[in-house]
């Protein structure tokens, strides 16, 4: 996937769907491990900062959840109806 970022809209938005594209086409399976803060600030070219902000974001979606310790992973989806 190409880490080419559009400067002129929020940064953190762009990862986090980036993340969740991945998530939808089974890139990351449920409970697979996403990538660290350190790992997206590395492949976006982004501050550490702005990656823990799009992790945060997803994880209120409820689309991660984080395990203290051992990092980020996708979250059950509830069945939808």
């Amino acid at each position: 996937m190409s880490s080419e970022l559009d400067r002129t809209r929020p940064v953190w938005r762009q990862v986090a769907a980036a993340i969740a594209a991945r998530i939808a086409d089974g890139t990351y399976p449920v409970g697979a491990k996403v990538p660290s803060v350190v790992e997206l600030s590395t492949e976006f070219g982004i501050a550490a900062s702005t990656a823990q902000k799009a992790l945060s974001h997803l994880k209120a979606e409820g689309l991660v959840r984080a395990e203290v310790g051992l990092g980020s992973f996708v979250a059950e989806r509830p069945a939808e109806a």
